[in-house]
């Protein structure tokens, strides 16, 4: 059974744990990262992304600056901020989303056009540079930002624009005379046309989405284009998978190429999928989904393993401490995630949505809301990332920008968005997905949830509705001892693909409990680099081992499982959950010696402090690891 996304304005999220980070989006990230984009901050890399359209409006002189898609960032900055409105409405804000849609009208051209990069400074090489050049990327995020705006203000001027972008890009891109018969080389346009086709109805939008999500790997494409055929000899990496062009979408059933890419190029995939009923799309995006989550994906649900390429390599290849796993890549597993929600409702599904959000994507932002990781790995020794070259995309500690800006607005924006994620609907059948506090409004149905995730397994519900309809509770991969009470009186719900299904009626409050006991995980033996090693996991928080907490040398610690696992509330952080573990690490008997003989090491009990992974390198830097050796049998 098919369930459909909502519209971000019949969600609202009122939640202890996602509300602080939303407000530190809203108090703080936007404003930031709006100073950072005027290249006003600071100590922080400059943007030139404002600097950029006035020059392409003719408002000022200058070369243009940053990378070919620095665009984009704009555009998700204006997605996020409109989001923010949705929560807490001003006016200074307002004014600037006004004054800087206006700017983006003004650097459009006349035939519709809308990319400073060609329009300062490669005006001849319009739609040549389909591989890297990342003009319909950039139209995608700007798209989506010109939705989320009208969303959240009503206002369809930037739709207006992006309209008249659109219809340009129908007329250049097509099978007939005179078309460019090809595709992207960064997907984003093809899920954010299907936004817009959601929100207007209009079925250019799908259809021009279809388009391209069908043709992608049809030749020529884009592999006559000079710079494709350049990287692709200089670099394996690079050939036709790192842009998923290696076969038809359909035929699809590994995750390739450059993680990001194919994150947006299955969520697009997949709102064609629901949009068209196109079977053939469907049964690959299920082979495609079990191959990231059962083969490629880090516990923490981070993907991208390779930093050349920013790629998928081969199946169980997830080394810890060189992994990319970018903050981009696992927002984009959230964007997936939600669309295959929407196909079939399934718990999996879900599960891997949650792990995403509350572990890779929350890694990428610090608690100041001012610095952010585009990598995030799983092991970290700051000495070893500053020298050797195998480790160059890891850095020590979060930054305040990137040259490369792609994760911090996109982080900004999920946070401001993340109602989107909780449910999906299909008829009088509401799907809920995450126990996130919040109050919804479904026509006639209004819910209002009180969640204590990710910290307890309870959440409370409270129903008013003009006519009865039936509530598809998720019951979470990690939960123990699921149980529902409606009214204060046990139930007994249908199980339907992991869902608890009860009828509920106006007044009716619906109470959800599970336990959520700290669970040791090991890998696969196929994954080399987690062979002997164990990692624990309570709920859906992953939990890593700080130097801060524990001294050095946390790679010598040997994780006993048997010998139980503590936890307890904790002041740090402003109030969470830690774990202790039990174990032993190598005496310190002075012994500096290079080798020596196994027998005279000797060994002494010892405990590590586990904290949430997505909140590690908040107290300065140091080493770090999620995956602790085991104690031998």
């Amino acid at each position: 059974m098919a369930s459909e996304m909502l519209n971000i304005r019949q969600v609202k999220v009122n939640d202890p744990f996602w509300n602080s980070r939303i407000d530190l989006v809203i108090d703080h990230v936007i404003p930031y990262q709006w100073r950072v984009l005027n290249d006003q901050e600071e100590d922080a890399e400059p943007s030139h992304a404002i600097r950029n359209f006035e020059i392409a409006a003719g408002l000022a002189q200058g070369e243009f600056q940053g990378y070919q898609f620095q665009d984009s960032d704009l555009a998700k900055w204006i997605e996020g901020a409109s989001y923010s409105l949705l929560y807490r409405d001003d006016p200074e804000l307002r004014k600037n989303l006004r004054d800087v849609i206006g700017l983006i009208g003004k650097a459009q051209q006349p035939d519709g056009y809308l990319d400073t990069h060609y329009i300062v400074k490669k005006p001849d090489k319009k739609w040549q540079e389909l591989a890297h050049g990342h003009e319909l990327y950039c139209a995608g995020h700007m798209l989506e930002a010109a939705a989320a705006y009208q969303l959240a203000t009503g206002d369809d001027s930037l739709m207006r624009i992006m309209d008249r972008l659109v219809d340009l890009i129908r007329s250049k891109f097509g099978k007939g005379p005179g078309q460019i018969d090809a595709y992207p080389g960064h997907e984003e346009i093809e899920l954010a046309l299907m936004k817009a086709y959601r929100l207007t109805g209009k079925e250019k939008y799908r259809d021009l989405a279809e388009y391209f999500i069908l043709n992608r790997g049809s030749k020529p494409g884009f592999f006559n284009d000079p710079r494709f055929i350049e990287l692709a000899k200089a670099d394996k990496a690079l050939d036709a998978s790192y842009y998923q062009a290696h076969k038809p979408a359909v035929e699809q059933d590994s995750a390739e190429g450059h993680a990001v890419r194919a994150m947006y190029f299955f969520t697009g995939m997949s709102d064609v999928a629901a949009a068209t009923g196109n079977e053939a799309l469907k049964e690959a995006l299920k082979k495609l989904w079990r191959s990231v989550t059962e083969r490629r994906m880090y516990v923490t649900g981070g993907v991208g393993s390779q930093g050349n390429g920013e790629r998928f390599t081969i199946d169980y290849d997830l080394p810890n401490d060189t992994c990319y796993t970018e903050t981009c890549a696992a927002i984009g597993l959230a964007m997936w995630s939600l669309r295959m929600l929407a196909l079939e409702p399934r718990a999996e599904y879900a599960d891997i949505l949650e792990k995403a959000l509350y572990n890779n994507v929350l890694s990428g932002i610090s608690q100041d809301g001012e610095h952010y990781f585009y990598v995030n790995p799983l092991m970290l020794k700051p000495d070893v990332a500053r020298f050797r070259v195998d480790h160059e995309s890891v850095e020590p500690s979060r930054v305040k920008w990137f040259p490369c800006a792609c994760c911090p607005p996109n982080v900004a924006r999920t946070l401001t968005g993340l109602g989107q994620y909780l449910y999906t609907r299909s008829g009088r059948r509401i799907y809920q997905h995450l126990y996130i506090g919040n109050e919804t409004a479904l026509g006639d149905i209004r819910l209002s949830c009180r969640s204590s995730m990710p910290w307890a397994g309870e959440a409370e519900i409270t129903v008013s509705a003009a006519e009865p309809f039936e509530m598809a509770l998720r019951v979470p991969g990690y939960a123990k001892d699921f149980r529902t009470r409606i009214n204060g009186q046990a139930a007994a719900p249908n199980m339907e693909n992991g869902y608890a299904v009860l009828a509920l009626r106006d007044g009716d409050r619906v109470e959800v409990r599970f336990d959520m006991p700290p669970q040791v995980l090991a890998a696969n033996p196929r994954v080399t680099e987690d062979c002997g090693r164990a990692c624990v996991v309570r709920g859906p928080l992953v939990y890593c081992a700080e130097e801060t907490d524990n001294g050095p040398l946390l790679q010598d610690f040997r994780l006993n499982p048997a010998a139980g696992i503590e936890t307890a509330q904790s002041d740090l952080f402003g109030g969470i959950r830690t774990l202790l573990v039990h174990g032993t690490r190598t005496a310190d008997d002075g012994d500096n010696r290079l080798y020596r003989p196994y027998g005279e090491v000797t060994r002494t009990k010892a405990d590590l402090l586990l904290i949430p992974y997505y909140l590690w390198n908040n107290r300065g830097e140091g080493e770090m690891t999620v995956w602790m050796n085991v104690k031998g049998d």
